[in-house]
Formats: C-alpha cells, structure tokens, sequence
C-alpha cells in the first residue's frame, strides 16, 4: 500500500498537531463507545501464497468456454496484449476524475483522444466522457433531447430489451412518457407504426441498428420520418459494425450511443463497461458528463481544459442535465488503445471477418434445420428457429465447453466474431447435429 498511502507517521503527526489532536482516534470521538469498541468479527489473516491458492481455487470454479456463439450485448473479440500493457500502468489505474483539471494533464489528454477517435467512429461532431455502459448512454440520450414543447420518447421493440428497461428507469423519474414501437414480421422496425406513434410532444426516437436480434435497420427511411415530424434521432449502434457500415453521421443521427465494450474491454460479469455517446454540434451543450477541449497555456504550448461539465456537482443543481458521477476514463483509455493499435484497416478486418464467419455459421445451422427468421440483412448476429428445445440444446453445448446462442423471441440469437474461425464453427456445428440427432 505504500504507493497508496504514503504519508509519513512524521507528516500524520504534524497534521494531528495542525488540528489539535493527539491521535488518529481522536477522530472517531464521536462515535459511541460501544460501536468502537471490541474485535471485527473476521478471520484470521493469511499469508501471500495460501490467498494466492484460495484465489485461483475460487477461479477454478468459473466455466471459461472455448467456444462463444453468444452476443446478445457482450461480444468476444481479440484484444490485442498491447492494449491491457498500457492501461495497466500505475499512472493510469489510480487515475481519477479530474478536479484540479489544470494539473491533470495526462488524464485529460487521454480523454480528449478518446472523444476525437470516437467522433472518427461515428462521424459526429462532439463525443463526450464518463458515461457508465451502452444503456445508460442511450437513456441519457433520450433525455437531452427533452425541451419544453416535447416531452415523450419513443423507443424501438427491436432495441436490447435491458436498454429498453433502463430507458424507462430513467423517464420514470422524470415522469417522461415512454411509447414502444413493436417488430415486423422480418424483425425490423414497423415504419407505419413508429409513424403513427411520432406526435408534436414526441421528443426523441430511440432505434438500434444492427438490433437487438441482429438486423440492419431501415436507418434512412426511420431517420427521414423522425425529422420529418419534429423530433431527435438517437441511434445505438455496434462500434466493430462501423468497420464497414455506414456511422450514424452519415445517416444523420443526432445522437449516437454504445456499448463500448466490444473496443478491447473483456468479457466479465457485466462490467466494467463504457458508454459511448457522440452528437451534432447542435447538441453539444446538452452532452451529459464531460468534455474535453484542446487550447494553449500561457508560453504557447499545448494544453488541455475540461470545456463542459454537466453534473450538478460543478454547477447549480437546477441546471444540470445528468448526475453522471464517476469517472470512466481508464475503460475510455483502453477504447481509445484498442482503437489506435488495430487502426481504420484492422477495425475493418475484424468487422468483415465477423459478419463473414456469422454468414458461414447461419448456412451452416440452416442445414441443420435452423431456419434464420429475417431474410432481411444482418452483421454478426441473427435469430434463427430451433428444431429441437432450445433450453435442452443449450444445456447440452454447455456440457460440450460450447456457449450456444441466447433463446429469445422464440428461437435462438447466435453470434459470430473474428475468433470465431471457420474450423472453430465446423466443430460447434457438428456437437449441434450430434445434440439434434439424439
């Protein structure tokens, strides 16, 4: 800890002196004697070596698969060893929030290039920091777009379900409205339906593309109805996708938010993750959380400033739009080295490469008797009907080291990465035929 903690006994006594105390103890004078008092109730300390062994026992005991035909939100895609050596150092792990921005230099730096390569991604104007995960970016996204004339959002059926729910958290305590827009038949958004569903107190439109389920969505078309009545674009989108397919600049999003962990983040029991949020120039002042600006000191070098701060720590409480409040630069870090180390080329490769091994995969299950349900585009991702019990299929791949797709909407969502090779898909592939011809 004596890179943590590392006052002297010496400096301590110097700052009991200070404040007229004695001891350390002193402090907690206040509280009762009998909460003070006595042993914790925790057991005996162990040696380095024996909480290294109890460790790697409990580790053990994860189920680490060696083949993921899941997404569904979370995505395993290579991490180049790179990426983990630089976040790792210490300068950078105990990194926090800027408060004295004026000495956190590094810190800010960092961010700025994450903001300026995540506005390269997704083509918009201002890219923001400190945004928990994808489904609170969106429900922050949603919300700036709130004014006085418009208070309602409308959010897709065809959206992650989990986003969807945070969504409604978030309007629910603001008292916004909440209207969903169901699913056609080929799993897209129903046009005719969001049509009807967009009125003058309509706010926001909330649409994912690649969906929930996989499929590329009618972005010009949902785009051109939602200005043509007034109201703001949000669209989420997958940060590998844009390897290849158009960003949501282009499609003339307002907004545009993510889950970022699929830029060099692993997988793990649901975090930590990063919210991607980027938006027009219109929008910037609305941009919850931070943003970082690049200006000169005083002798003429460059320098960095926090430009805009929207938590109500930093400003009057009636003017904040978000309470945003820890700091996610070190998962923005590792987005901003994952996205520097594989470059526009490799981002692009490892794009192509999953939306080429999940088309082998769909032809593949469609031999079997999987049936993908939208002949409708999709990326890596896509719903497929199960000719036997999903759950039972699934039970039975988990028994074989094979995460299998997610049962959902009555059929199964499989997913596909650039880990995903062909002979790796050969193999999975047969443990399902020899599953199905039990």
């Amino acid at each position: 800890m004596g890179s943590y903690i590392p006052e002297t006994h010496e400096g301590r006594a110097d700052m009991l002196t200070a404040i007229g105390l004695e001891s350390a103890e002193e402090l907690y004078s206040v509280v009762p004697e009998e909460v003070r008092s006595g042993e914790l109730n925790l057991p005996e300390g162990l040696s380095e070596l024996e909480v290294v062994s109890h460790m790697e026992a409990l580790a053990n005991e994860n189920v680490r698969f060696g083949t993921v035909l899941r997404g569904a939100g979370a995505y395993r895609h290579h991490i180049p060893a790179i990426v983990k050596t630089v976040t790792s150092k210490e300068e950078f792990v105990t990194a926090y929030t800027p408060y004295q921005a004026e000495i956190s230099q590094g810190v800010l730096q960092s961010i700025f290039e994450y903001q300026t390569q995540i506005c390269e991604l997704t083509g918009m104007d201002v890219s923001n920091a400190s945004v928990y995960d994808g489904a609170t970016a969106a429900a922050e996204a949603v919300l700036m777009c709130l004014d006085r004339k418009r208070g309602e959002v409308v959010v897709a059926e065809s959206v992650n379900p989990d986003v969807i729910t945070v969504i409604k958290t978030y309007c629910a305590s603001r008292n916004v409205p909440v209207v969903t827009v169901g699913m056609k038949d080929d799993l897209t958004l129903d046009l005719e339906a969001l049509q009807a569903a967009i009125g003058p107190k309509t706010a926001a439109v909330y649409v994912q593309s690649p969906n929930y389920l996989g499929v590329i969505e009618d972005m010009d078309a949902i785009v051109a109805a939602t200005h043509g009545a007034g109201a703001k674009l949000v669209m989420g989108f997958n940060p590998i996708s844009l390897g290849i397919l158009r960003t949501p600049g282009e499609y003339g999003a307002d907004v545009a938010v993510a889950e970022g962990q699929p830029l060099g983040l692993p997988l793990g029991f649901g975090g930590p993750y990063l919210g991607i949020m980027a938006a027009t120039k219109a929008m910037m002042r609305k941009l919850p959380g931070r943003i970082v600006g690049q200006t000169t000191d005083a002798d003429g070098r460059r320098a960095f400033v926090l430009t805009l701060q929207a938590r109500e720590q930093h400003i009057r409480r009636e003017k904040a739009s978000s309470n945003i409040c820890s700091n996610e630069a070190l998962c923005a870090m590792t987005a901003s080295v994952y996205l520097a180390t594989v470059g526009p080329d490799g981002l692009a490769q490892a794009a192509r490469l999953s939306a080429g091994h999940a088309h082998y995969l769909a032809d593949k299950l469609a031999e079997l008797g999987f049936a993908v349900v939208s002949d409708r585009p999709f990326f890596n991702e896509f719903l497929t009907t199960c000719p036997i019990d999903a759950d039972q299929l699934v039970d039975a791949l988990e028994a074989r080291g094979i995460l299998a797709g997610l049962p959902t909407h009555g059929g199964i969502l499989w997913c596909a990465t650039e880990l995903n090779t062909r002979s790796d898909i050969d193999r999975a592939v047969q443990a399902i035929k020899e599953v199905c011809d039990r």
